[in-house]
């Protein structure tokens, strides 16, 4: 069977409908392991850019609203160093926090790391924050027989400001220190005295409410709600 190709002229184009939502573990097993052992890939959905060479509103992609991902090489800043240049022409990226492992849903296997990145205008240490994020994903293990050329997955993307999206099936209030989600299809169930509201932690990571479930048979697609 052919595989499918949707990067076209460097962009991400998928059929109306459907959008690239991979998790971290699919992202790394699936996609950088494949790509740095040259196997196939599920798809070619994923384009090589170094994402160094320019600023990130000038990255492909189109839709400055959406996730971007893009298979890039690491360069080194000093010859013979192990520190990465991740300078642009308008300024530079700036690792945050600790790694995250990656770990595999089944086996507690650890397959891979996730470096948080923030943009900053300028040069360093003076430089402007910004909203936009990298995630920066690599492989645990990495044998030396093989010729790993530095590959890297990396997810960039705008930080969403606080505010409601229109169009959202749900209501968000904030009352003390819960975020109340009222559920409008909670009439329907057959359980009477269900209220239809769920309270959830504001501390809880916002990284968690973002991953979706890896058990579908072709994960990697998600049809938009």
């Amino acid at each position: 069977m052919e595989k499918v190709n949707f990067v076209k002229n460097g962009e991400l184009r998928l059929p109306p409908g459907f959008r690239f939502h991979p998790t971290d573990e699919e992202l790394v097993v699936q996609y950088l392991k494949r790509k740095v052992f040259s196997y196939p890939l599920p798809a070619s959905i994923i384009p090589e850019v170094d994402v160094c060479k320019s600023d990130p509103w000038d990255l492909p992609g189109g839709d400055l609203e959406q996730e971007r991902y893009f298979f890039s090489t690491k360069e080194a800043k000093y010859p013979n160093g192990n520190r990465s240049n991740r300078a642009t022409n308008s300024g530079y990226w700036k690792a945050t926090g600790l790694d995250k492992q990656i770990i595999t849903s089944k086996g507690n296997q650890l397959v891979g790391m996730k470096k948080t990145l923030v943009f900053y205008r300028g040069k360093p240490p003076h430089g402007s924050r910004t909203d936009w994020i990298m995630h920066e994903y690599r492989l645990h293990s990495q044998s030396p027989a093989v010729p790993m050329e530095n590959w890297v997955l990396c997810r960039i993307f705008l930080k969403r400001r606080s505010g409601a999206k229109n169009g959202e099936d749900s209501c968000v209030k904030v009352r003390n220190s819960s975020v109340v989600f009222y559920d409008f299809l909670a009439q329907n169930k057959t359980d009477s005295s269900s209220s239809g509201i769920t309270e959830v932690s504001t501390h809880e990571e916002s990284d968690e409410l973002e991953e979706s479930s890896s058990s579908n048979t072709f994960p990697y697609f998600r049809r938009k709600p």
